[in-house]
């Protein structure tokens, strides 16, 4: 069956309404039970206590518009079977991030529940032969599926540090996988590419500066998760392969530099990539004169410009796709280099 994008939109902004209205009630209980993020660290830039829980109103609406839509379209059992296989994961990963967001829990298990969780999908993967593109060796499959699955989670994890930024850089990643998607006439891809879009652009109603509501490990982990199964998923049917490749992490590369700076800045100094700090590109931003809302635009617009990159590459794969891969890979590494040499304290 096929859908026009006027029907995917309207998923979308439905989806969008849902998560705007139920986001509410959920920071009502989260200030009722306690559940916020105090200003009790020198990293964190709040003022007040905020509340978590926002994860829970991203995951109630797109697990809730996800189920919703195949029973009132296009129900079968193959249907169901496949959304679940995403769906299912990424609330098992989401309800380990509620408990961090309650109650702590040190990096080592996070990563282990993580790297779990990326061996189940990506044997599922492979089991129903879901992979958008795969290499031969079945080994070199697992291993890239697991470490991308852990990574990408990890990745909106760390973008998680500012009003408004990963919200809307996921809102614009998964509008750019949608159309791609889309193009390929790959529907549930489509559908959750878009349900996906419209939760999380719902949610920065509230998340946008100054922020009622954090989404927290909940909502972050949760997104980590489906982000990282679309971009598996996604066919782009573009050849050479590497042009393929190079799709999802343009899709994903505003994220990606904000953990790659963290990181190499936290190893230069001597700390562990997983401890917290304010070097994130956000921080390094503010730290140049930005204010928090313009801030946030710029890293929508990065996502935004990468996004675009990776349309252009599926658009224009032999006239134009090699040198887009070269112009952005050298844009990323230039930026790269520009925040590395913003310090990263201060």
């Amino acid at each position: 069956m096929t859908y026009s994008i006027a029907q995917f939109f309207l998923l979308g902004a439905l989806t969008m309404i849902f998560v705007g209205l139920i986001t509410a009630p959920i920071r009502t209980l989260a200030l009722r039970v306690g559940a916020v993020d105090a200003p009790t660290l020198a990293r964190k830039t709040q003022k007040e206590p905020i509340p978590y829980l926002g994860g829970v109103a991203i995951a109630v609406g797109i697990v809730g518009a996800s189920y919703g839509s195949l029973l009132a379209v296009d129900f079968t059992l193959e249907n169901f079977e496949l959304a679940s296989f995403v769906l299912i994961p990424a609330i098992a990963i989401s309800a380990m991030g509620l408990w961090d967001d309650l109650k702590g829990l040190e990096p080592w298990p996070r990563l282990v529940a993580q790297t779990v969780t990326g061996i189940i999908v990506a044997v599922i993967l492979t089991a129903t032969d879901t992979m958008g593109f795969a290499f031969d060796s079945q080994v070199l499959n697992y291993a890239i599926t697991v470490l991308w699955i852990v990574g990408v989670c990890n990745s909106i994890n760390f973008f998680d540090n500012h009003d408004g930024g990963a919200a809307g850089t996921v809102t614009v990643i998964t509008f750019f996988l949608f159309f791609i998607a889309y193009d390929r006439q790959q529907v549930l891809v489509s559908a959750l590419a878009i349900v996906t879009a419209g939760a999380t652009a719902g949610f920065l109603l509230w998340n946008r500066h100054p922020a009622k509501i954090y989404m927290g490990d909940a909502g972050s982990l949760f997104l980590g998760i489906i982000i990282s199964v679309l971009t598996i998923r996604l066919s782009p049917g573009v050849v050479p392969t590497y042009k393929s490749l190079a799709i999802p992490l343009f899709l994903m590369a505003t994220p990606i530099l904000d953990t790659t700076v963290a990181v190499i800045s936290r190893i230069a100094r001597g700390i562990s990539p997983f401890q917290g700090g304010r070097d994130h590109l956000s921080h390094r931003l503010m730290r140049k004169g930005l204010n928090r809302r313009i801030t946030a635009f710029t890293l929508w617009g990065l996502a935004a410009l990468y996004g675009a990159t990776a349309l252009g590459i599926y658009i224009w794969p032999d006239t134009w796709g090699t040198q887009l891969i070269i112009v952005g890979a050298a844009m990323w590494l230039a930026k790269l280099v520009f925040f590395l040499r913003i310090p990263s304290e201060g």
